[in-house]
């Protein structure tokens, strides 16, 4: 008798459009965050660019093909990058592409996915902080609080306090910078996915009617 072939198993078109996908766009955030971290120019528009591929991948696969699809850029980096390096993506990038994917794939409020991922982007920009500083030896939170200081002192000088700032003030003014960061950051993020993911047969929740005179000029 011939020898019996091996069973063959074939995936379905959407299991197969899935597995392009994660792929795919895993492989897109991978990149982005290498050229975030190594190029000279563009860091803004990367910055801006990262969550959106595994927001979208969530979004239109559901959360498991997102979180699959954040293994596997991490696993990218980290070949291409290191054990350290390579997983920063998810700090706070990837935690926050697979909170706004969730929140927009279940028609959630802005104002709960503006507000946690306000929250998930300043926490994840602190561990940031905190793992290039360890490795590159500098307290790297120091140039933020300088930052601070120096808004601090322009402030007190405009008003004329002649009282320059302690220490708890610039600290909570740093923390502050830090949010406010955020807070436009997840915003602009927001108003991206709102004018690009439709026309990617992906589409997210509405914006709140206080919000939608911000994001109604669609530059596309």
């Amino acid at each position: 008798m011939p020898p019996s072939s091996p069973p063959t198993t074939s995936l379905s078109p959407r299991q197969a459009r899935q597995l392009v996908e994660t792929a795919y766009l895993a492989s897109a955030t991978a990149l982005l965050w290498a050229g975030l971290y190594y190029l000279p120019v563009g860091g803004a528009l990367f910055r801006l660019a990262l969550p959106l591929p595994l927001a979208l991948l969530q979004v239109r696969q559901g959360w498991r093909s997102g979180w699959e699809g954040a293994v596997v850029a991490s696993l990218l980096l980290v070949a291409l990058m290191g054990p350290i390096r390579g997983p920063l993506v998810l700090f706070p990038y990837g935690l926050l592409a697979l909170w706004l994917g969730w929140g927009w794939c279940a028609r959630r409020s802005w104002w709960l996915t503006w507000g946690v991922g306000l929250l998930i982007g300043s926490g994840g920009f602190l561990v940031r902080v905190a793992v290039l500083s360890l490795l590159l030896g500098e307290n790297l939170w120091v140039l933020i609080t300088a930052a601070a200081a120096g808004l601090l002192e322009r402030l007190s000088s405009l008003l004329n306090l002649g009282v320059g700032p302690d220490l708890l003030q610039v600290q909570l003014m740093a923390l502050a910078l830090v949010l406010v960061q955020n807070l436009i950051y997840v915003l602009a993020l927001h108003a991206v996915a709102y004018w690009i993911f439709p026309r990617l047969q992906a589409p997210i929740s509405e914006p709140p009617p206080q919000l939608r005179s911000l994001v109604a000029l669609d530059p596309l």
